[in-house]
């Protein structure tokens, strides 16, 4: 199944996007499902005449907190009663900040889990898009330092470990909670590292079209993930005869040709229709290009081993668009901290460099090329 992750810079037109995009692909004869809280115009259809099988999930972050707050405090009920404290009602629980991304990240995984040929999910704005999808494997890092699955293994030492210690082990519920946790989050990390899950991004030229596009390029090949389309959205027509509206169009196809620099054959096109978009007739005109029986694939990671006189091996990274002085790299254990740009990211060392040393790291041409020099008495050389 293919999943296509729409975000964009606020106020593109990212939803509208999507939901022209879902309705178009649903015309088509697939069957589709659009995950928004706010896209208009499109309604469940079940395979309508003229509409095709479109389905809508809409998230709802207050309801999901609920849901999951209760849950939480019925398993923690004897911890709670020790305590004397008095449990929450349904009706008495408002939306805390941040439930939000948690409510669209559990609707990707059920996205994920239906029988629809595919999903268009409309995301936040780019900056908090990326820090959503990054957010399953940076949680799942927390859990693992915080509580590593092999401490699980003693739990039935735990009585005669808090007598040794003189503090309270945690709890099994702890245990529970947080194996669940893990395992919710690694579905939905799956769902977004899915060759099969792609990201299409959705501008209106201006000025800060084409720095968004670079930004989002290096966020995207951090966390590895394909980039299958750029809209420029709201194009005015060119040519018109009344100055003021002549100079408007001037300037954003200027940023345009720029837009179209820096995408290549991934740009297309939307015009501006002189109004919102009202139903589906008018999302029907805004529908970008099919999506295609297969996304790109992403650039491979690889170790080269040279096995020169150093029997230095060389991690290439490929990060496209980033420049040398906004890139830092940290080595902390099996891992790598990588920051490039406003991103930060650990990435696992492959098993061959966890006993190597880094000696240099060099960017050419979007490769980062991370230099390792192993350890002699561990890669002894043959002659």
């Amino acid at each position: 199944m293919r999943i296509i992750l729409v975000t964009g810079l606020g106020g593109a037109g990212r939803t509208t996007v999507a939901a022209a995009t879902a309705l178009a692909e649903a015309r088509a004869g697939r069957r589709v499902l659009l995950v928004s809280e706010d896209a208009e115009g499109v309604e469940d259809t079940g395979g309508s005449a003229g509409h095709g099988d479109l389905r809508v999930l809409r998230p709802e972050p207050a309801a999901d907190f609920r849901r999951e707050f209760l849950a939480l405090q019925a398993r923690s009920g004897t911890a709670l009663d020790l305590l004397g404290a008095a449990p929450f009602e349904d009706a008495e629980l408002t939306e805390l900040p941040g439930s939000r991304p948690f409510a669209l990240l559990r609707a990707l995984r059920e996205a994920a889990g239906g029988d629809h040929e595919l999903a268009v999910v409309d995301l936040p704005p780019l900056p908090e898009a990326l820090a959503l999808l990054a957010l399953p494997e940076q949680l799942r890092r927390y859990l693992h330092r915080l509580l590593p699955p092999e401490r699980q293994a003693a739990r039935a030492l735990r009585p005669m470990l808090a007598q040794l210690a003189g503090v309270p082990m945690p709890a099994q519920w702890l245990y529970g909670t947080t194996a669940r946790w893990e395992a919710e989050l690694a579905a939905v990390q799956a769902v977004v590292e899915d060759p099969a899950t792609t990201v299409r991004l959705v501008l209106e030229p201006g000025p800060a079209a084409t720095r968004a596009l670079r930004t989002a390029r290096l966020g995207l090949a951090l966390h590895r993930l394909s980039l299958d389309a750029v809209v420029a959205n709201r194009l005015l027509p060119a040519g018109s005869e009344d100055p003021w509206l002549a100079g408007l169009a001037a300037e954003q196809h200027r940023h345009l040709a720029e837009l179209r620099a820096g995408a290549g054959d991934a740009l297309h096109e939307l015009p501006h229709l002189g109004r919102a978009p009202r139903g589906a007739d008018d999302l029907a005109l805004l529908a970008p290009a099919r999506t295609g029986a297969a996304p790109a694939p992403v650039p491979e990671w690889t170790v080269e081993d040279r096995r020169d006189e150093d029997g230095v091996l060389v991690w290439h990274v490929t990060l496209p668009g980033a420049a040398k002085e906004e890139l830092s790299l940290v080595r902390r254990g099996d891992e790598l901290l990588l920051a490039a740009g406003p991103f930060r990211r650990n990435l696992p060392l492959p098993g061959a460099l966890r006993r190597c040393t880094v000696t240099g790291a060099g960017l050419v041409d979007g490769d980062l090329r991370v230099r390792f020099t192993p350890d002699p008495g561990l890669w002894p050389r043959t002659s």
